[in-house]
Protein backbone atom coordinates (compact mmCIF):
# COMPACT_ATOMS: atom_id res chain seq x y z
CA UNK A 1 0.00 0.00 0.00
CA UNK A 2 2.74 2.52 0.96
CA UNK A 3 4.63 1.72 -2.92
CA UNK A 4 1.27 2.76 -3.90
CA UNK A 5 1.18 5.84 -2.05
CA UNK A 6 4.76 6.44 -2.81
CA UNK A 7 4.58 6.26 -6.79
CA UNK A 8 1.11 7.95 -6.61
CA UNK A 9 2.58 11.23 -5.09
CA UNK A 10 5.45 10.87 -6.90
CA UNK A 11 4.21 11.31 -10.46
CA UNK A 12 1.05 13.34 -9.41
CA UNK A 13 3.14 16.02 -7.99
CA UNK A 14 6.52 16.12 -9.92
CA UNK A 15 8.28 14.29 -7.28
CA UNK A 16 11.00 12.34 -9.41
CA UNK A 17 14.05 14.48 -8.98
CA UNK A 18 13.52 13.79 -4.95
CA UNK A 19 12.14 10.47 -4.97
CA UNK A 20 14.50 8.78 -7.43
CA UNK A 21 15.16 5.50 -9.02
CA UNK A 22 16.82 4.04 -6.20
CA UNK A 23 14.31 4.86 -3.70
CA UNK A 24 11.93 2.85 -5.72
CA UNK A 25 14.63 0.44 -6.08
CA UNK A 26 14.87 0.34 -2.20
CA UNK A 27 10.63 0.15 -2.18
CA UNK A 28 11.31 -2.76 -4.28
CA UNK A 29 13.31 -5.12 -2.05
CA UNK A 30 11.27 -4.26 0.97
CA UNK A 31 8.07 -5.02 -1.05
CA UNK A 32 9.92 -8.61 -2.09
CA UNK A 33 11.62 -8.96 1.19
CA UNK A 34 7.92 -8.67 3.20
CA UNK A 35 6.07 -10.89 0.23
CA UNK A 36 9.12 -13.58 1.18
CA UNK A 37 8.36 -13.48 4.78
CA UNK A 38 4.18 -13.72 4.03
CA UNK A 39 5.11 -16.75 1.81
CA UNK A 40 7.16 -18.42 4.62
CA UNK A 41 3.83 -18.16 6.78
CA UNK A 42 1.61 -19.43 4.44
CA UNK A 43 4.36 -22.49 4.02
CA UNK A 44 4.59 -23.25 7.96
CA UNK A 45 0.68 -22.85 7.84
CA UNK A 46 0.29 -25.95 6.10
CA UNK A 47 2.95 -27.44 7.50
CA UNK A 48 2.02 -27.09 11.43
CA UNK A 49 -1.69 -28.11 10.86
CA UNK A 50 0.10 -31.27 9.10
CA UNK A 51 2.05 -31.77 11.67
CA UNK A 52 0.11 -31.49 14.43
CA UNK A 53 -2.45 -33.66 13.20
CA UNK A 54 -4.91 -31.76 14.94
CA UNK A 55 -8.49 -33.02 12.97
CA UNK A 56 -10.20 -29.50 12.92
CA UNK A 57 -6.46 -27.73 11.81
CA UNK A 58 -6.96 -30.55 9.36
CA UNK A 59 -10.40 -29.75 8.40
CA UNK A 60 -9.78 -26.05 7.90
CA UNK A 61 -7.09 -26.45 5.99
CA UNK A 62 -8.72 -29.21 3.48
CA UNK A 63 -11.88 -26.15 3.85
CA UNK A 64 -9.48 -23.54 2.83
CA UNK A 65 -8.13 -25.47 0.08
CA UNK A 66 -10.81 -27.10 -1.36
CA UNK A 67 -13.79 -25.35 0.31
CA UNK A 68 -16.44 -23.28 -0.60
CA UNK A 69 -14.34 -20.52 0.09
CA UNK A 70 -11.25 -21.65 -1.66
CA UNK A 71 -11.36 -18.98 -4.31
CA UNK A 72 -9.92 -16.49 -1.29
CA UNK A 73 -6.93 -18.62 -0.34
CA UNK A 74 -5.94 -19.00 -4.11
CA UNK A 75 -6.05 -15.72 -4.77
CA UNK A 76 -4.55 -15.00 -1.71
CA UNK A 77 -1.74 -16.68 -2.86
CA UNK A 78 -1.49 -15.89 -6.61
CA UNK A 79 -1.95 -12.09 -6.11
CA UNK A 80 0.64 -12.38 -2.52
CA UNK A 81 3.07 -14.24 -4.86
CA UNK A 82 3.01 -14.48 -8.67
CA UNK A 83 3.23 -10.97 -9.29
CA UNK A 84 6.10 -10.47 -6.47
CA UNK A 85 8.61 -12.71 -8.29
CA UNK A 86 9.08 -9.87 -11.22
CA UNK A 87 10.83 -8.03 -8.26
CA UNK A 88 13.72 -10.41 -8.70
CA UNK A 89 15.00 -7.90 -11.61
CA UNK A 90 16.43 -4.53 -11.03
CA UNK A 91 15.13 -2.82 -14.02
CA UNK A 92 11.45 -3.51 -12.68
CA UNK A 93 12.30 -2.63 -9.30
CA UNK A 94 12.98 0.76 -10.61
CA UNK A 95 9.51 1.35 -13.31
CA UNK A 96 7.03 3.06 -11.32
CA UNK A 97 4.24 1.71 -12.65
CA UNK A 98 5.31 -2.20 -12.90
CA UNK A 99 5.94 -1.30 -9.16
CA UNK A 100 2.46 0.53 -9.02
CA UNK A 101 0.88 -2.43 -10.57
CA UNK A 102 2.73 -4.92 -8.54
CA UNK A 103 1.69 -3.22 -5.27
CA UNK A 104 -2.11 -3.23 -6.03
CA UNK A 105 -1.79 -6.60 -6.76
CA UNK A 106 -0.51 -7.15 -3.66
CA UNK A 107 -3.04 -4.91 -1.99
CA UNK A 108 -6.17 -7.05 -3.69
CA UNK A 109 -4.14 -10.50 -2.24
CA UNK A 110 -4.22 -9.14 1.55
CA UNK A 111 -7.52 -8.07 0.89
CA UNK A 112 -8.26 -11.87 -0.05
CA UNK A 113 -6.43 -12.71 3.00
CA UNK A 114 -8.13 -11.06 5.48
CA UNK A 115 -11.69 -11.91 3.92
CA UNK A 116 -10.31 -15.55 3.97
CA UNK A 117 -9.72 -15.25 7.50
CA UNK A 118 -12.76 -13.18 8.52
CA UNK A 119 -15.24 -15.27 6.09
CA UNK A 120 -13.69 -19.18 6.98
CA UNK A 121 -14.08 -18.70 10.70
CA UNK A 122 -17.28 -16.93 10.60
CA UNK A 123 -19.13 -20.01 8.16
CA UNK A 124 -18.24 -22.71 9.90
CA UNK A 125 -18.28 -22.96 13.72
CA UNK A 126 -17.71 -25.39 16.06
CA UNK A 127 -21.72 -26.05 16.25
CA UNK A 128 -22.45 -28.22 12.78
CA UNK A 129 -25.97 -26.89 13.36
CA UNK A 130 -25.07 -22.91 12.28
CA UNK A 131 -22.59 -23.91 9.16
CA UNK A 132 -24.59 -21.78 6.27
CA UNK A 133 -22.90 -20.15 3.59
CA UNK A 134 -21.62 -16.02 5.07
CA UNK A 135 -23.76 -13.31 3.37
CA UNK A 136 -22.70 -9.78 4.58
CA UNK A 137 -25.04 -7.97 6.79
CA UNK A 138 -25.87 -3.94 6.69
CA UNK A 139 -23.32 -3.79 10.15
CA UNK A 140 -20.29 -5.97 7.95
CA UNK A 141 -20.91 -3.92 5.38
CA UNK A 142 -20.52 -0.50 7.40
CA UNK A 143 -17.53 -1.98 9.23
CA UNK A 144 -15.81 -2.51 6.17
CA UNK A 145 -15.97 0.82 4.78
CA UNK A 146 -15.77 2.44 8.51
CA UNK A 147 -12.32 1.62 8.52
CA UNK A 148 -11.43 2.21 5.07
CA UNK A 149 -12.52 5.83 6.27
CA UNK A 150 -10.48 5.45 9.84
CA UNK A 151 -7.70 4.65 7.58
CA UNK A 152 -8.18 7.64 5.07
CA UNK A 153 -9.08 10.75 7.36
CA UNK A 154 -5.62 10.59 9.26
CA UNK A 155 -3.72 9.80 6.27
CA UNK A 156 -5.05 12.65 4.47
CA UNK A 157 -5.04 15.25 7.27
CA UNK A 158 -0.94 13.90 7.40
CA UNK A 159 -0.86 14.72 3.99
CA UNK A 160 -1.78 17.79 4.21
CA UNK A 161 0.01 19.49 7.29
CA UNK A 162 3.53 17.43 7.45
CA UNK A 163 5.87 17.85 3.99
CA UNK A 164 6.30 15.13 1.72
CA UNK A 165 10.10 15.64 1.02
CA UNK A 166 12.38 16.35 3.95
CA UNK A 167 13.64 19.74 3.92
CA UNK A 168 17.41 18.18 4.59
CA UNK A 169 16.93 16.21 1.14
CA UNK A 170 16.34 18.95 -0.36
CA UNK A 171 18.70 21.16 0.56
CA UNK A 172 21.24 18.28 0.19
CA UNK A 173 19.80 18.38 -3.72
CA UNK A 174 20.13 22.04 -4.14
CA UNK A 175 24.02 21.87 -2.70
CA UNK A 176 24.52 18.96 -5.68
CA UNK A 177 22.96 20.83 -8.18
CA UNK A 178 25.41 23.60 -7.32
CA UNK A 179 28.63 22.16 -7.68
CA UNK A 180 27.84 20.59 -10.58
CA UNK A 181 26.81 23.76 -12.44
CA UNK A 182 30.21 25.58 -10.94
CA UNK A 183 32.17 22.76 -10.02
Amino acid sequence: MVSIIAISLRSWFGLSNLVTDDHLDLLGMVLLATGLMTAYGYVFEVFDALYSGDAHELQTLADRLTGVYAWTYWGAIVFNFVPLQALWWRGVRRSGWSLMLISVAVAIGMWLERYMILVTSLYRDFLVSSWSKFTPTFWDWSTYFGTIGLFLVPFLIAIRVIPLISIFETEELLHEEKEETHG
